[in-house]
């Protein structure tokens, strides 16, 4: 579904090339054309991904790293080569200081677990704010439970940001655990400038960049965080995937958090040693399937996101990013022509995401009578229930936007809320 506008959204940018890469966009969701508009929640599969993850099923299907066979080996070859991938595309130092997970959230609790046990005592302090995912939260929660540290939270504005002038530094803290882009509000943080004020101090930082892998440039080295983790399956690529970036100075001195094969060095019935990163932190059988596919993902962002970017006469740094925020200026203007209608965080930084609530309307129905339409949008709480008590909501609406949507989806999303709002008035 596009329209002539979409064409000139941006020079250089041919998004019915990017559409024509993902096949579930050719289905009907109640008889009706699929508008795709939950990419915060999970964003679709182009054919290159899918065609890597099953190759390996159809071709290789061995264990990594503990066969001499030749299947292992290029089990192994093709899973460290997408580590590789994954190192250059985040800019990590080393190989080595790339570790694969199952998504954000087991690469958060990692980090809570194992830093909680190396740092935290009676009486120290984590840090996160008020906009964070539970997957931001709880993992953190339960580290201070057990090692009797407290939570403490960075406030934010009405608009939706961080209050930088609250934030609650003091002698005690000793883990900053904050997210990169909020998944409810779009809200691009500053987090750069808090990671610079955490390190003077000694705070050891982590960053949930779930929502930022697929729309922002991350570089580890520039950020300059401890730990950034993220999801494949928000880039483009398979569930079950993750990554959690390690400096490995730290790397070396976090203990592991799960025990097993693979990360072990020697084992005998008295004592056990660890194997070397990041091998350290992989116990078990991982989803080799996946990784393959996530560094297919990896690949194919950088392929065509940079195959715009140039050929577009501004010469913008992301493509996507620039198609995905025009996308976003169109859905709010047009929105908020809707009576009653207001958009939950309005912060000047945002990625492709808006969430709105209209007055006299439950997010519910709403989505439900879109869903009739063919309008797949989320609904709920988002998993950042303290987010929605801060602006006193249950819930909201939240279309995420992705580099395959178009004008057209846009103006049919508003026209379908607009007949939901007649329908349940």
């Amino acid at each position: 579904m596009s329209t002539k506008a979409d064409t000139v959204v941006k020079k250089g940018y041919n998004v019915e090339e990017i559409r024509a890469q993902f096949p579930i966009l050719k289905e009907l969701v109640n008889g009706k054309p699929l508008v795709y508009f939950d990419n915060a929640a999970t964003s679709q599969k182009p054919r290159r991904v899918i065609k890597a993850e099953s190759a390996y099923y159809a071709t290789i299907n061995a264990n990594v790293h503990r066969g001499v066979h030749t299947l292992s080996t290029k089990a192994t070859e093709a899973q460290e080569a997408a580590r590789e991938t994954i190192r250059k595309h985040i800019n990590a130092k080393h190989a080595h200081e790339v570790i694969f997970t199952s998504g954000t959230t087991a690469g958060i609790n990692l980090a809570a677990m194992s830093l909680g046990q190396l740092l935290l005592k009676k009486g120290d302090e984590v840090v996160i704010s008020g906009m964070e995912h539970h997957s931001n939260i709880v993992p953190w929660q339960l580290a201070c439970e057990w090692h009797g540290a407290k939570l403490k939270l960075i406030p934010i504005t009405d608009s939706g940001e961080w209050d930088l002038k609250q934030v609650p530094f003091s002698d005690k803290t000793r883990i900053l655990a904050i997210s990169h882009v909020s998944n409810t509000l779009g809200t691009i943080n500053p987090v750069k400038e808090l990671i610079a004020e955490a390190r003077k101090r000694g705070i050891i930082t982590v960053v949930d960049g779930a929502q930022a892998i697929a729309h922002l440039n991350v570089d580890v080295q520039d950020l300059g965080c401890d730990l950034y983790a993220f999801s494949g399956h928000k880039a483009y690529g398979p569930t079950g995937t993750g990554v959690l970036y390690g400096r490995e100075e730290l790397l070396e001195r976090m203990p592991p958090w799960q025990g097993g094969g693979e990360m072990i060095d020697t084992v005998t019935l008295e004592k056990s040693t660890w194997a070397r990163l990041p091998f350290k932190f992989e116990a078990g059988t991982p989803h080799i399937a996946g990784i393959i596919g996530l560094g297919e993902a990896i690949r194919w962002m950088e392929d065509y996101d940079f195959a715009f970017a140039k050929a577009s006469a501004e010469q913008c740094k992301s493509a996507f990013a620039a198609h995905e925020h025009l996308l976003l200026e169109h859905a709010s203007k047009e929105l908020l022509t809707i009576d009653g209608l207001r958009i939950i965080g309005t912060a000047k930084e945002k990625v492709g995401v808006i969430s709105f609530v209209i007055d006299g309307v439950h997010h519910y129905d709403l989505g439900t009578l879109l869903d009739q339409q063919g309008i797949a949008v989320r609904t709920g709480h988002h998993c950042t229930q303290p987010l929605m008590d801060h602006f006193g909501v249950s819930g909201t609406t939240r279309a995420s936007f992705a580099c395959f949507n178009t004008i057209a989806e846009v103006d049919a999303m508003v026209d379908g809320v607009k007949k939901g709002v007649n329908m349940l008035r």
